[in-house]
């Protein structure tokens, strides 16, 4: 999600941000579940399946943002 951008930045947004972190967290908990549900290791409906995608979607959408922020400061 974040690969484009210093590991180092990440790492201290997580650490300065506990939004940040959670959501950094919540990202990549759902982006494991939903791989696994594509690729049929994890059975869930597709009603499920779609809530998840929106969810991580809109983590995404917060984490970039409060990012953003971030740089905008320094």
């Amino acid at each position: 999600m974040f690969e484009e951008r210093p590991q180092p930045e990440i790492e201290a947004l997580m650490k300065s941000n506990p939004e940040f972190k959670r959501l950094y967290q919540r990202h990549k908990d759902l982006d494991k579940k939903v791989m696994d549900a594509e690729l049929g290791v994890l059975p869930i409906d597709d009603l499920t399946l779609a809530q998840m995608k929106r969810e991580k979607l809109a983590a995404k959408d917060r984490l970039v943002r409060l990012y953003d922020e971030q740089l905008r400061r320094h």
